[in-house]
Formats: structure tokens, sequence, C-alpha cells
């Protein structure tokens, strides 16, 4: 296919598709790449004026970046429809840690508390797990995408400014199992909705054992339609035609008028949520 025409076809796609972020970049980085392979596979040059994209792109939700998986990009007029993937239905698999918490909740921090585990039973978890299913509230991770004065919490903290916890909001987790344990770690299935920080309930289900536990390992294996397994396009697949394809084979996956205002290109903030 000659230059023009890739650079036709390209700046003709519309819609909704996932790929896979590796853990790592931040989501914003994964998407900037996938984006400039585009460009530069089109012979396009992109234009630095946010104002004046050639390509219009954006994500669907932040995947922190020490987790991989499942992070859903808008292309074109699909960028409009971003707005339903914010609020919509997630599930991760997470790999928790007893006895340990860190500054950022996740196995990237530095330990900031050592507790025993010893006492808790699988049975224990089970138990405790029940407390945080359903409407809950949650209070979300200083180092987080949520701003204060127009910045990141993460990006204040890693400054040196005092930065106090945002208030408790609410978040639905809709379903929540134990694959394994095997302590001090242990592994939960969660299926949550929007804002939801997977890193806040492992702190909190520590607390609740009368101990500790931070994030060891995060996949995000499905985001609204989406799965990691059936769905996702791997780097190696990113590419014109790949991404054609993948739109016109998920269109039937989406809802038909979403409507939603267009959010998230990768210069724009990202949303809360892992």
């Amino acid at each position: 296919m000659a230059a023009v025409e890739k650079a036709a076809r390209l700046l003709s796609l519309n819609g909704l598709f996932p790929v896979y972020k590796p853990k790592g970049p931040t989501s914003a980085q994964s998407l900037y790449e996938l984006k400039m392979k585009l460009l530069n596979e089109a012979g396009v040059k992109e234009h630095r004026k946010k104002r004046k994209q050639t390509l219009k792109i954006g994500h669907g939700g932040t995947l922190d970046c020490t987790a991989s998986g499942v992070l859903v990009v808008g292309i074109g007029e699909g960028t409009k429809m971003l707005g339903t993937m914010l609020g919509g239905s997630k599930k991760y698999t997470v790999i928790g840690e007893l006895g340990k918490e860190t500054d950022t909740l996740d196995a990237s921090g530095a330990v900031t508390e050592n507790k025993p585990y010893d006492h808790i039973t699988r049975e224990d978890l089970e138990k405790t797990m029940k407390t945080f299913t359903g409407n809950i509230m949650q209070v979300p991770p200083i180092f987080s995408a949520l701003k204060k004065d127009g910045k990141r919490l993460s990006c204040l903290v890693r400054e040196g400014a005092k930065v106090e916890e945002k208030p408790a909001r609410p978040v639905t987790v809709y379903g929540l199992s134990i694959t394994d344990f095997q302590p001090p770690l242990f592994t939960l299935d969660i299926e949550c909705g929007g804002g939801f920080y997977v890193r806040s309930l492992v702190r909190d289900l520590g607390k609740a054992l009368s101990s500790c536990a931070s994030v060891k390992e995060l996949i995000r294996t499905k985001q609204g339609p989406f799965t990691l397994e059936e769905h996702a396009l791997r780097e190696d697949s990113w590419s014109i035609e790949q991404v054609a394809q993948s739109l016109q084979e998920y269109s039937q996956l989406l809802p038909e008028k979403p409507g939603a205002k267009r959010l998230r290109t990768e210069e724009e903030r990202e949303p809360a949520g892992e």
C-alpha cells in the first residue's frame, strides 16, 4: 500500500479497540508510542499543537505504570466514546503481599510498615472480603493521578510537598474472590466500577486483618467488553491494518449510541483509577 493510501486509511479510522499495556510505561506513554508507530507507518508527521492533532487518539482509563493489561483506546471519532469506558466495569487479577506496606501501596514504593501476618488464615481473608463488596467507601492512594491545584498528587509527593489524602469516596465492587492463598502472598480476582483503586483495596484488607498489605503484581484482565486474552492487541500487532481489523471486529461489542463527550487524549489529564 502506498504511503498516501496508508495515511488516508489511518486518518479514516474511527472507534474503540483494546491494546496490551506492559508493566513499566504509563498509560499516556503507551498511548503515545502507539500513536507514533501508526503515524510513522503512514509517513505522517505529528502536529505538536494540542488543538491541531494530526491523529485524534485517547485512552479510556489510567492503568498504573506498575500494572499491565487491557487499555482501551479511542481513535478518530471513537475518542467521543471513551466516557463509556471510564465508568464501566473492569476486572483485575492482583497478587497481594501481607505484612508489608509501602508509600505507593505497591512493590515500586519504599516500605513504610512491617507487621506480623501469621495469624491470618484463608477463612479470615474470605470473611473480611465480604465487607469490601458492593457499594463501599474508599480512600484513594496519595500516589495517584488525582490532582490538587492542577498537579497530580503523585508528582507533588515526589517533589517533597506535603500532601493529604483525598476524602473517602463511593466506589463499587461487583465481585471479589480468592484464587490462591500462600502467605504472605494471596491472589484475588476483582470486578469493579470506575474510580476504584486496587491498591487501596489491598491496603484496607491488610488493615482489617490486623496487619498490613501491598500490591505485588496487578493485571487488568477486562475493561468494558474487551478482555486481555481475546481482544487486546500486543505491541507487535500495532499496525494500521491490525487496528482497522480490530475496529471492525469489535464494533458489535459496543453500545449503539454511547454519545459521550470526547475525553483523554494522551496530552490531557488521565482519570482516576488504577
